[in-house]
């Protein structure tokens, strides 16, 4: 992977996490106490660290909140803060990062430096305010510690996620996620048919959702008619029904779900497979989506097209993981 392609997705995946904790807060400027909650949920090997040390997403979030509160105190400020909500970054807009955080960020990609989520976790606990510090000690531990932790072999990497493999004559894709639950639930969650709305964004909802989940089982979806900010979904009348098939379930380590569209009978089937696996703080699961590549002439005339359905298919898959983490926070 080039440096460019990892400082871009470390950056977005930080951007999603820190934003949706700031959005429970009502808030629409994520800050460096954000970015610190979003690298302890984050599946590169500075979330593993933190993990490692004994730091979970509810600690931080309890230490961050107590943090604010002797700041205030400090300055002879008496006040209560509301109480979290939901995590609602999907259902609105306006959000950005605030200036210390953003600068933090872009040092991480400094020439001499990786720009991976270790990177910014090492600029994090230098930054001068001195908060992040003040945190760690709050959850008992030290910068130093971390970046000891963040040095030694990263032992908890799980042994068995790794993406499926590629097949002859199918387009795929993968990434990653770390999801801060046990590994029976997150395979509850991906094994329940009336889940699939929540991390799949073409499906709206489902007919009869409800019955026995079984390997073969098929269910009936429909395009959803708005996006989760309300905003009206236009959706061509050939791709307003998908076909939805369990095609494997292995509890709890793997799950595989077919989607086509019956009515669009020149469309490929996605296959999106999910490998679970035990890891430090909850699960770490692989994400696959794949379909049969065109043959003949249409081949030819897409090859041109390919950077960008690359691109297309890495944005779903950055999607699908957001919203299964999103779920267990």
């Amino acid at each position: 992977m080039s440096k460019f392609v990892r400082v871009a997705q470390t950056s977005q995946s930080l951007s999603l996490a820190a934003m949706e904790e700031a959005s429970r807060l009502g808030l629409r400027t994520a800050d460096i106490e954000h970015l610190f909650l979003a690298l302890v949920i984050n599946d590169q090997a500075a979330g593993r660290a933190l993990r490692d040390i004994g730091i979970d997403l509810d600690a931080a979030r309890r230490a961050v909140e107590e943090q604010h509160a002797a700041q205030l105190a400090s300055l002879g400020i008496e006040a209560s803060f509301p109480e979290a909500g939901r995590i609602v970054f999907h259902e609105t807009d306006g959000y950005e990062w605030s200036k210390r955080a953003s600068d933090l960020i872009a040092r991480s990609a400094d020439k001499d430096k990786a720009g991976d989520a270790a990177a910014v976790l090492r600029e994090l606990v230098a930054e001068p305010s001195g908060m992040i510090a003040d945190i760690l000690e709050r959850l008992g531990t030290t910068p130093a510690a971390l970046l000891a932790q963040l040095d030694a072999p990263d032992s908890s990497t799980p042994a068995t996620t790794p993406a499926a493999a590629a097949m002859r004559g199918r387009i795929s894709g993968s990434t990653e996620t770390f999801v801060p639950a046990p590994i029976e639930r997150v395979w509850d969650y991906l094994a329940e048919p009336t889940n699939i709305p929540d991390w799949e964004m073409s499906v709206g909802s489902i007919e009869n959702a409800r019955q026995d989940a079984a390997v073969g089982g098929v269910w009936t979806g429909f395009a959803r008619e708005r996006r989760p900010d309300g905003k009206p979904v236009k959706v061509k009348p050939r791709f307003l029904r998908r076909r939805i098939e369990l095609v494997a379930a292995h509890g709890p380590e793997r799950i595989a779900w077919s989607f086509a569209y019956p009515d669009a009978p020149r469309s490929n089937a996605a296959l999106y497979e999910f490998s679970l696996a035990h890891t430090s703080g909850g699960t770490q699961v692989s994400i696959t989506t794949s379909w049969s590549r065109r043959t003949g002439w249409r081949r030819v005339a897409g090859l041109p097209l390919r950077p960008i359905q690359k691109f297309i298919v890495w944005i779903t898959l950055f999607q699908t993981g957001g919203a299964i983490s999103r779920a267990f926070r």
